[in-house]
């Protein structure tokens, strides 16, 4: 019996219903690891913090991803499904009990716990998403990507509404949930064999060597990206509100942004599976930064449509990055998807700094023509993927 599973991990079947399964329980996890945003203000008036010490929070929630290519060795010598299985449970907990932690330290010590699950699941899931996708891996992402995108529509909602019901000191038992989910990953894969290689442990320089042909073009493509990305995702409603003045609209427009951002996460890996990972980037690299600037300079319904197919595009590039790093990942894949998530988030913290720096200076408005413009500088990466040519690429 277990041999069969085995052989029903790694032949070309795509398993339709733990891909399914493990894409949901990212849902699930995600909706938790997003609580922290909306409830801020009113963490910030409980505990009398101030801007600076508020926003640090964020950055110790994060801190963990710095070992994301530890963790992804780690996960390549021993069982990952463990460290998927537990990882709802493990986040939904800390995240649950913000609420009624007594001081800023406590505080600070529940995030940085949540960070580490949250790093310990997002290393080895991609992994086993590819194991489980056969021949469709790019398919298997976009689903696994589905998930967490649209958590982070849903789950400031969530918080919202769980502390509106039970307020903020009492909305601890939603972490049952998350319990749940790790209790029902457990029943789904704990007969899910992995193939571990004990014999050998591969360092993590041994790694990066293998896959900086990979790595070192999508830094690049990251920082790029990260331009258009912060300009969305962190300065949306900032930017609508003083355009027009109107705060619905302002959220309204986050909102329309991430819905399409899913339709293109779930578009984009299984079109890879077909057209090419690398052409499939190439049209969100272009397609991105030419709807940005149209959003940013139209009005009326061109900038709404603008806005949608900006978040159809930018958004896309995840699962298709997320494959092409588990094809060329051979000895080590979760470390070597640690390392992707480790410049992931390195990208991400220091373009917004620089983002929110250009918009103190020269206005939003400009730096979202700016980020547009940086969003460009990432087309030339894609024919360094591999180190193949440009018509190789194209062919």
């Amino acid at each position: 019996m277990a041999r069969t599973t085995h052989q029903s991990v790694n032949n070309d079947t795509f398993q339709t219903t733990r891909v399914i399964a493990l894409s949901a329980c990212h849902f699930i996890h995600d909706v938790y690891s997003s609580f922290l945003a909306p409830l801020l203000p009113i963490l910030i008036e409980k505990l009398s913090m101030s801007l600076t010490r508020a926003g640090f929070l964020s950055t110790v929630m994060q801190l963990p991803a710095l070992l994301n290519p530890y963790i992804g060795s780690l996960a390549d010598r021993i069982s990952v499904r463990y460290f998927i299985i537990l990882a709802p449970a493990m986040t939904a907990i800390p995240m649950s009990l913000i609420g009624v932690a007594p001081s800023y330290g406590v505080l600070l010590i529940l995030l940085f716990i949540a960070g580490i699950s949250i790093a310990v699941f997002h290393v080895p899931s991609p992994v086993m998403i590819s194991r489980l996708s056969g021949s469709k891996v790019g398919l298997g992402m976009s689903f696994f990507m589905t998930g967490g995108e649209f958590a982070r529509t849903i789950g400031p909602m969530v918080a919202v509404g769980a502390v509106s019901l039970m307020g903020l000191e009492g909305f601890y038992p939603v972490m049952v949930v998350g319990i749940l989910a790790s209790v029902w990953l457990y029943l789904r894969f704990r007969d899910v064999p992995v193939d571990k290689k004990p014999s050998r442990k591969t360092p993590v320089g041994e790694t990066w060597k293998e896959m900086q042909h990979i790595l070192i073009p999508l830094s690049f493509i990251l920082i790029a990206r990260g331009f258009m990305h912060a300009s969305m995702t962190a300065f949306l409603p900032t930017f609508i509100e003083l355009e027009t003045g109107n705060l619905w609209l302002a959220g309204f427009a986050l909102t329309i942004f991430e819905a399409t951002g899913v339709i293109g996460v779930m578009t984009a890996g299984s079109l890879s599976d077909y057209l090419g990972r690398r052409r499939v980037l190439l049209m969100s690299l272009i397609g991105a930064p030419v709807s940005l600037f149209v959003f940013t300079w139209a009005g009326g319904w061109v900038r709404v449509v603008a806005l949608l197919f900006t978040g159809f595009m930018l958004l896309s590039t995840t699962p298709v990055m997320l494959a092409l790093v588990q094809e060329n990942a051979k000895a080590s894949p979760a470390a070597a998807n640690g390392f992707f998530m480790m410049m992931s988030f390195m990208a991400r913290s220091a373009v917004v700094v620089v983002v929110g720096y250009l918009g103190d200076l020269y206005g939003l408005r400009t730096t979202y023509f700016i980020s547009a413009a940086a969003g460009l500088l990432g087309i030339p990466f894609i024919f360094f993927l591999s180190g193949k040519k440009v018509k190789e690429i194209l062919t």
